[in-house]
């Protein structure tokens, strides 16, 4: 008999499973577009546009005390204003921001190869998605992506008490599906959450997305595995089952 095979998957959402880069650069564009036919922007519309992403990239949401909504919609409103100069203009400011976002929320596409991958797998295993970030914006993403029927459950972040890397969150999901951490595999393409989490949890493996071959720094947590695609994830896990059943 052989023992302690995968029996389940936990995937990240963002540049895993879906390209939210390639869909938040499509959204910019569209703004870019916006600001220079409509209200005769020059190079300063890309200037906003690159603020805005700064602003994202550094983003520290607390639902407590603002919607995100309210946020980054401040950060289009900030950007305008350092670009240029003058009163705060928050109507165009909500004007870019609700474009930006249904533009990104279009291009978040579940891949055919991917819905392949995930009904082959589910076959086999249990399938769970566990992704990090606000409760709103992640749930506009999942309904945009229409992932939900080909999972077993699916966590939240920023519905729990901790996000990823905590051990807490792995071991809720663990509960959810009614195994251990030595069951569970997760995939993901931030080292500093998605593997760093998988390794505090204790689980069986670790799977690292490097879409474009960045070397690690040597404080970066150590996956198990890295793949340039999820695609590649069922020939992983075929080599851990084969794995297990040797050392058996």
């Amino acid at each position: 008999m052989v023992l302690n095979r995968v029996r389940a998957v936990f995937f990240d959402l963002d540049n895993t499973l879906i390209d939210t880069a390639g869909a938040s650069r499509r959204g910019m564009l569209e703004v870019i577009k916006l600001l220079q036919s409509k209200y005769h922007y020059k190079e300063e519309a890309k200037t906003i546009c690159d603020k805005v992403q700064v602003k994202l990239s550094k983003e520290c949401f607390h639902p407590s005390s603002t919607c995100i909504t309210d946020l980054r919609t401040l950060h289009w409103e900030e950007a305008i204003l350092e670009t240029k100069g003058g009163a705060a203009n928050r109507k165009l400011a909500e004007e870019c921001y609700f474009l930006w976002k249904s533009t990104r929320l279009q291009h978040m596409i579940l891949a055919e190869d991917v819905k392949a991958m995930l009904t082959e797998l589910r076959k086999e295993v249990r399938l769970l998605l566990l992704t990090n970030g606000d409760r709103q914006t992640q749930r506009e993403k999942i309904e945009a992506c229409a992932c939900q029927s080909y999972f077993d459950a699916i966590v939240i972040g920023g519905e729990q008490k901790e996000e990823k890397p905590a051990p807490s969150i792995f071991y809720h999901c663990c509960d959810l599906l009614g195994l251990q951490p030595g069951d569970c595999v997760m995939v993901g393409d931030t080292l500093e959450t998605d593997i760093q989490g998988g390794l505090n949890a204790g689980l069986k493996a670790t799977v690292w997305i490097n879409k474009n071959g960045i070397m690690p720094l040597k404080s970066s947590p150590m996956p198990h595995y890295i793949v340039s695609s999820v695609l590649e994830l069922p020939a992983v896990l075929q080599s851990i089952d084969c794995t297990v059943s040797m050392s058996t």
